[in-house]
């Protein structure tokens, strides 16, 4: 398994660079991962992040875009204005949790 040195830290990171280890991740390592792909963490960002990493720490399953709103109460329009273009893949790769097998 390729590693990468992000915010300081050696993390495990698979073929597309999303982390592979649950408790390798940090705030620190995600606002990194975050500035990668353009995005600038606001209040907003983190509390969906942070609901997401418990969502998979609860269920072993990254959320679709279709969970986050439903279960987790952020609308998908709002999920496309915070992540820009792949919210749940974007969502996933901050949040250090595996990339979603479904979009919806």
């Amino acid at each position: 398994m390729p590693t990468a040195t992000i915010a300081g830290h050696e993390v495990q990171i698979n073929d597309e660079g999303f982390l592979t280890e649950y408790d390798e991740w940090s705030e620190d390592i995600a606002t990194e991962l975050a500035g990668n792909i353009g995005v600038e963490m606001t209040p907003r960002h983190w509390e969906v992040i942070k609901w997401l990493r418990e969502d998979y720490k609860e269920k072993g399953e990254t959320a679709t875009t279709r969970r986050v709103q439903t279960v987790g109460g952020f609308p998908t329009k709002e999920q496309f204005q915070l992540f820009p273009k792949k919210p749940a893949k974007k969502m996933a790769y901050i949040a250090g949790v595996p990339k979603p097998h479904g979009c919806v």
